[in-house]
């Protein structure tokens, strides 16, 4: 029995020790690595519409086909196989669509020990709906904050008292009217490195982005709305996460009450997403843990769809129109790559500079 036990333990050392000396993109999915991949650059993305190449682009095919993410790593404990470019060292991973996806893909990503993730950034670049009263449907923000949308209180429009402006309010407030009750920030609102974020502004501020007649046809609907009618820019927003698809005139009244409460009135909503909440949650558990570093992850959105109607619209017809196919989808990716890159492109460029210390 002994002697079984004996030959038992040295065929697992043997497995391990064979495991540990495989090359990086051999090791199995969670195990030990003897040389871990070095990461410099991890890519997030949240959805492909179809393949991740050669068909309709969603937010992730630009960045496989153009960087050369040629090298597929096994992923089974999230939504989609990574792809890596060992001479780049740029990392891309689609979580898949909302708070539960992004969270757990993220989480498992940065404990997954094939991966050298010590000094590497990360760039969520995604699609989303944005405030016709700050921007333009294929416009790209920077957000300063991620608030989340989803952990509150909720009462039935049709049952809230005449005063209240809605039925859905933060936990620990007595209602939408009272501002002065102490929130717990804890999960509800996630500042992205200041220093960082406006380093990446500063740099991607003037970059003229796509546009075509279409959007400019659809952008010149919201009469009485200048920031909606501008050509598509770069500009500096803050980041809503939620689960549910909301749209239209009061909702957005809603989103930009609901940042103002959560950042202290220091930020300003521009776009609206379900993801970003849960890889920043993600992110500070994991540089709790000395995984990765929250410090160093940057949070860009670019305007696929409008957040409410144009005038002379109601909001039910245009969500329903929109969900047959945004708007702004294709210049809002192509601005996500663009700007996105000119962010990575200068990491990677000096990354003698980077590696120890974020831009400043």
């Amino acid at each position: 029995m002994a002697f079984r036990n004996l030959l038992a333990a040295g065929a697992l050392t043997m497995a391990l020790a064979t495991q540990a000396a495989a090359a990086p993109s051999e090791c199995a999915p969670t195990q030990l690595c003897a040389n871990p991949l070095p990461v410099k650059v991890v890519i997030v993305s949240l959805f492909e519409i179809g393949a991740d190449e050669g068909d309709a682009a969603g937010e992730f095919q630009l960045w496989k086909t153009r960087r050369q993410l040629t090298q597929r790593i096994a992923f089974p404990q999230g939504y989609h196989d990574l792809y890596y470019n060992p001479q780049t060292q740029v990392l891309g991973m689609v979580t898949g669509v909302g708070t539960a996806r992004s969270t757990a893909a993220t989480m498992a990503l940065g404990l997954d020990p094939r991966f050298d993730l010590t000094h590497a950034y990360w760039l969520v670049a995604g699609i989303a709906g944005i405030d016709p009263e700050d921007a333009s449907i294929g416009s790209a923000a920077w957000a300063r904050y991620v608030v989340d949308g989803d952990l509150a209180h909720e009462i039935d429009a049709r049952e809230i008292p005449k005063d209240w402006k809605w039925g859905y309010f933060p936990r620990g407030a007595k209602g939408p009217n009272d501002t002065t009750a102490k929130l717990n920030p804890d999960g509800n609102v996630f500042q992205v490195n200041p220093a960082l974020v406006g380093w990446a502004f500063r740099l991607t501020k003037d970059m003229a982005l796509p546009d075509s007649p279409a959007i400019r046809t659809e952008r010149m609907r919201y009469t009485g709305y200048p920031n909606a009618q501008r050509p598509p820019f770069v500009l500096q927003g803050e980041q809503l996460a939620a689960m549910t698809f909301w749209h239209g005139a009061l909702l957005n009244g809603w989103a930009n009450d609901w940042v103002k409460r959560w950042t202290g009135g220091k930020g300003e909503f521009v776009t609206s997403a379900m993801e970003d909440s849960g890889v920043f949650q993600a992110m500070t558990y994991l540089d709790h843990a000395g995984r990765a570093d929250k410090d160093r992850v940057l949070v860009l959105r670019a305007g696929s769809n409008y957040t409410m109607p144009p005038p002379g619209v109601d909001a039910a017809s245009y969500l329903l129109r929109e969900n047959e196919g945004y708007a702004g989808l294709e210049a809002a990716v192509e601005s996500l790559y663009q700007v996105g890159s000119k962010v990575v492109d200068e990491w990677l460029d000096h990354w003698d500079r980077y590696e120890a210390q974020p831009p400043r």
